[in-house]
């Protein structure tokens, strides 16, 4: 069933998503959403087995036009507004190719794809290129020629292959997967190039989100940081942004207002302001003496020994980078430029030069009441959808915060 979320009174200057309707009646876990766009309308998959398309009734209350049941789970969907062609990746592998009418009561099955031997778990589709790319628990990158259904070509990871990226200007591909792992690759037709591997997440990668404009690639991941890769510049820079304090989930980005939104299982929806300039993260060093007061770690035992003193437990200042004891480095605060949005271990010598400016917050974080584990953003009517483990999606109105 469909419920009608009546809009409450706005409280001050506060700038808040606002929650407007939500779409409820699962009987499985709901794994991905997308809107219809210039329609009221939202097409979601879920392991109930279900397709279903939700319309928008003269009641205000979203309502199925079409419940579809499918031979296996729906894991993943593609959805291309100019051809309303859509594609559902299941759990038994396959790709199955529908064509929906054009008034969303009516759709027809054209064609399936047996792309992989595992779950998929992502899917683009490319109108330019005819092909539909897919990655999959198989450990399998694969795409295929959506006018003929013949497989082109496959990447097999180093794991699970989790979530997906496509450009098609440049015809690069990011493949996020299980072990924490990026990997950039180069396909044309029939063959494919790996360009190289992003490594810095401790924790699987599972979201990606690309602005083409800039050729920055973001990603989410368990470790619950998200990393800004620069990869137009070609330097391999990298800027994390830590504001969440659970698993990172779901990155939607806003080309016209270049803000980044993400969501966590803590259900926390957080709106990082890209429009500024970041200061790349530090590489922690490493030393075996305090690299401020010059006491010893406690593997240090030689210098233990002659200084006839107990080692002390190293830490790492988030701003300078520098191995440092707990006593240098006692206080703390928030870097927002480094993309630290919570207070974080900074040494003295840092401390003393952090300015207020440099303390402004760059993001804002939003309670959403649901463990968010995919999002879907319709820039031009700024709505934004989040898919919750609660098995419900929430329509939310965010255009007082995307500016």
């Amino acid at each position: 069933m469909a419920a009608e979320i009546k809009s409450g009174p706005k409280q001050g200057n506060v700038r808040k998503p606002d929650l407007f309707s939500k779409l409820e009646g699962f009987n499985d876990d709901v794994n991905m959403a997308v809107f219809i766009p210039r329609e009221d309308g939202v097409i979601t998959v879920s392991d109930d087995k279900t397709l279903r398309v939700w319309l928008k009734r003269d009641t205000g209350q979203y309502w199925p036009s079409i419940c579809h049941t499918l031979p296996s789970q729906a894991a993943s969907l593609a959805y291309n507004e100019e051809t309303r062609r859509t594609f559902i990746g299941l759990d038994n592998g396959t790709i199955s190719e529908f064509n929906l009418a054009e008034d969303f009561n009516r759709m027809s099955q054209t064609r399936d794809y047996l792309a992989h031997q595992g779950r998929v778990t992502s899917l683009k589709f490319s109108l330019n290129c005819e092909w539909v790319l897919s990655c999959a628990r198989d450990k399998y990158f694969q795409w295929h020629c959506s006018e003929t259904g013949r497989r082109l070509g496959g990447y097999q990871a180093s794991a699970w292959c989790l979530c997906l990226e496509f450009d098609e200007q440049s015809k690069y591909v990011f493949v996020g997967d299980y072990s924490g792992q990026i990997s950039v690759l180069r396909i044309s037709n029939t063959e494919f190039s790996l360009i190289t591997t992003l490594k810095g997440h401790s924790g699987s990668v599972r979201s990606l989100s690309w602005d083409a404009e800039r050729s920055l690639l973001f990603s989410g991941s368990y470790d619950e940081s998200v990393i800004v890769w620069d990869i137009g510049s070609k330097k391999g820079t990298a800027f994390e942004l830590q504001g969440h304090h659970d698993k990172v989930q779901a990155l939607a980005y806003a080309s016209g207002s270049k803000q980044l939104l993400s969501g966590s299982d803590e259900a926390i929806l957080g709106i990082w302001n890209m429009d500024v300039k970041r200061i790349e993260t530090p590489n922690w060093e490493e030393s075996d003496l305090c690299q401020k007061c010059s006491s010893p770690f406690f593997w240090n035992f030689r210098r233990m020994w002659e200084e006839k003193t107990l080692g002390i437990r190293q830490h790492h200042c988030r701003k300078c980078g520098k191995a440092v004891c707990n006593k240098c480095s006692a206080k703390k605060s928030t870097i927002p430029p480094l993309g630290y949005e919570y207070e974080v271990r900074v040494c003295d010598d840092c401390f003393s030069t952090i300015t207020d400016e440099e303390k402004a917050p760059l993001a804002t974080f939003h309670d959403v009441k649901h463990q968010v584990i995919y999002m879907n953003l319709d820039q031009t009517r700024k709505r934004l959808l989040t898919v919750g483990r609660d098995r419900v999606v929430k329509l939310w109105d965010v255009s007082t915060v995307l500016h």
